[in-house]
C-alpha cells in the first residue's frame, strides 16, 4: 500500500497541549523515528483510536513514510485502528492467571459488562452497548506473583476475585 491510497477523510492534528508534549519528547530522541511509540500512544489518548488521518500526520511529524506507521499500529497490540470503550480491560489468561482463576474473572466480566471477548479483528465484539468498556484476552501482564490480574487501560488490578471486579466496575461506571 503507497501513502497515496490511504482514503483521508478528517485531517488530524495534535492539541495545543498534545502539540506541546510533542514537542518535548522529539527533543529527547536522537533521530525523529525512534519516537514513533510516545507519538502514537499520544495520538491514541488523543482520539481513542489510530485512525489513516493519525497515521499520515504521525508520518509527517517524524519524517517516515505512511506506512512505516502502519507497521507500527498493526504489529503492537495496544494500538487499535476501530473504536474500542472508554475503559479498556485487558484480562491476562497466560498459566500463572490461569492457575488463580482468571477464567472466573474473565466469565464474571463478560456477564456483568453482557459482552463477549474482542479480537484482533473485531474490537467491536467485545465493547460494550454504551461504548464504555472494551473486554480484551492478554498474554502477559507481567504480574505473576499478583495473579489473576486484568488491567484497565494503564492501570493493573491484581488479586481479583468475582467480588473486587464488581468494585471496580462500580467505581468506573460512576
Amino acid at each position: 500500500m503507497s501513502d497515496e491510497l490511504i482514503q483521508i477523510e478528517t485531517p488530524f492534528a495534535f492539541n495545543e497541549e498534545n502539540q506541546r508534549e510533542f514537542d518535548e519528547l522529539i527533543g529527547r530522541y536522537p533521530i525523529k523515528e525512534a519516537a514513533m511509540l510516545p507519538t502514537l500512544h499520544l495520538a491514541q489518548n488523543q482520539t481513542g483510536y489510530i485512525t489513516p488521518a493519525v497515521m499520515k500526520y504521525v508520518a509527517e511529524q517524524l519524517e517516515v513514510s505512511v506506512m512505516k506507521v502502519k507497521d507500527v499500529v498493526t504489529f503492537y497490540p495496544m494500538f487499535f485502528e476501530e473504536p474500542v470503550g472508554d475503559y479498556v480491560i485487558r484480562v491476562c489468561h497466560t498459566l500463572p492467571c490461569a492457575l488463580r482463576d482468571c477464567k472466573v474473572v474473565l466469565e464474571h466480566l463478560k456477564e456483568k459488562l453482557g459482552t463477549d471477548i474482542a479480537s484482533e479483528t473485531n474490537l467491536a465484539k467485545g465493547t460494550t452497548a454504551d461504548g464504555k468498556f472494551t473486554l480484551m484476552k492478554v498474554e502477559c501482564l507481567a504480574s505473576c506473583d499478583v495473579a489473576p490480574v486484568i488491567m484497565v487501560n494503564g492501570d493493573l488490578h491484581k488479586n481479583l476475585t468475582p467480588e473486587k471486579v464488581d468494585e471496580l466496575l462500580a467505581k468506573l461506571a460512576s
